[in-house]
């Protein structure tokens, strides 16, 4: 009887809910270990740029007032903020982000891959996000963690803060990337892995990953608050 309580109680919330000011603040983070040359590294933030101007990507992001922030990562200690949160509700921001994305300098260029700690750098950035409904990590890479802690090891704590992980990896530089980040890095409801099969790849395949993540489907994005409202009982 109890859970049954709780339960009605949790839909209730759900549906006396507000409409929330913004659909999903995203982090993009983006891999320039010392294994990103120098065309792979534009490859990446032009193709980050032009996924933003595809027609559906800019209006379901506009009409969702989404906030997005870049990051750049790579070793243990570095992990840097590019673009700070912008939030997006009109065509010309989603257009100035683009151009910032695609002058943005290269932090580093000759250190490791430290999975764990770009995703908890990453996490961490919420904290002066604008609050959303969604709270997603989009990192891209081309090689396993090799570096720091281990991307396994943050995955409850991204869990109990409602964090979805998705990846975007671009095959390669070692065997079955994919299924290793599939099985060690990705982490939430509805987390996915969406591969590319080399850098020339990457711009086509960001596009499709950016349309999964902005039009996830309701039954996902109701989830972390009716779990949220689950605990309080």
């Amino acid at each position: 009887m109890r859970m049954f309580r709780a339960l009605v109680s949790a839909f209730s919330i759900f549906l006396c809910a507000p409409v929330w000011a913004c659909e999903i603040a995203l982090v993009l983070a983006v891999d320039v270990s010392g294994s990103v040359d120098r065309d792979e590294y534009r490859i990446q933030m032009d193709g980050l740029a032009e996924a933003f101007r595809d027609p559906t990507v800019a209006g379901t992001l506009v009409a969702g007032k989404a906030a997005i922030m870049v990051v750049q990562w790579t070793g243990t200690t570095r992990q840097a903020v590019s673009v700070p949160w912008v939030q997006v509700t009109s065509p010309d921001d989603l257009e100035a982000l683009a151009r910032r994305i695609e002058r943005v300098p290269r932090e580093w260029r000759n250190y490791s891959t430290a999975i764990g700690e770009a995703l908890t750098f990453s996490a961490k950035q919420f904290e002066t996000a604008p609050v959303c409904d969604r709270r997603v990590i989009d990192i891209s890479g081309d090689g396993t963690s090799n570096e720091g802690i281990a991307p396994d090891e943050v995955r409850a704590g991204l869990d109990r803060l409602d964090i979805t992980v998705n990846a975007l990896v671009i095959e390669g530089a070692e065997p079955d990337l994919t299924a290793y980040y599939r099985r060690h890095v990705i982490s939430g409801a509805g987390a996915f892995v969406i591969t590319a099969n080399s850098y020339d790849d990457y711009p086509k395949r960001m596009r499709m990953k950016l349309l999964r993540e902005v039009t996830d489907p309701v039954s996902m994005r109701v989830q972390p608050r009716l779990r949220t409202a689950l605990r309080s009982h």
